[in-house]
């Protein structure tokens, strides 16, 4: 008698309960598998546009007085979050302008330069107009988001971001 391989005895199979699945067979499985991964992607991007909430309000927030400031001075302060910090210039007696005090390239501290009239990233040196936040130096490829202010009375306050 023809002696079975080792492997045969020790994992014995039974041909009559096997069954083999067949390319087509294969090829549906994979068909609706697809489908379905694509049916609750969509799914769930329809689902959340759907349920998508507006922000609640702009934050309006008092950030200093008016006298605090000097003329080439600067006021760091934290908008819209505790978590931004934002630097606030006096440029001219009747000329404000803030910004976020993130640069824009790796998210490093922006300092601003009184003498040259810049906002200046030390880490990677990336330069900003002052005026406008526009890059003018460096790896930064976007402006600074600027932080939109209002004069109520003795008080500046922070209104909105506005991105570049």
């Amino acid at each position: 008698m023809e002696s079975q391989p080792k492997w045969r005895e020790d994992f014995p199979i039974n041909w009559e309960e096997d069954q083999a699945i067949t390319r087509r067979e294969f090829t549906k499985f994979l068909a609706f598998t697809s489908c379905g991964f694509f049916l609750g992607t969509g799914g769930t991007a329809v689902w959340e546009w759907a349920h998508r909430r507006e922000p609640a309000g702009t934050v309006v927030v008092p950030i200093a007085q008016r006298d605090e400031v000097p003329v080439g001075g600067v006021k760091v302060f934290r908008y819209p979050t505790a978590n931004d910090p934002c630097i606030l210039i006096r440029l001219a007696p009747a000329q404000l302008v803030a910004y976020s005090q993130t640069c824009t390239h790796l998210s490093c501290p922006v300092h601003y330069e009184a003498e040259r009239r810049q906002i200046r990233c030390p880490c990677h040196e990336g330069y900003f107009a002052v005026e406008d936040g526009r890059v003018l130096a460096g790896p930064p490829r976007r402006p600074l988001p600027r932080i939109v202010l209002s004069i109520r009375g003795a008080e500046i306050w922070a209104m909105e971001v506005k991105q570049g």
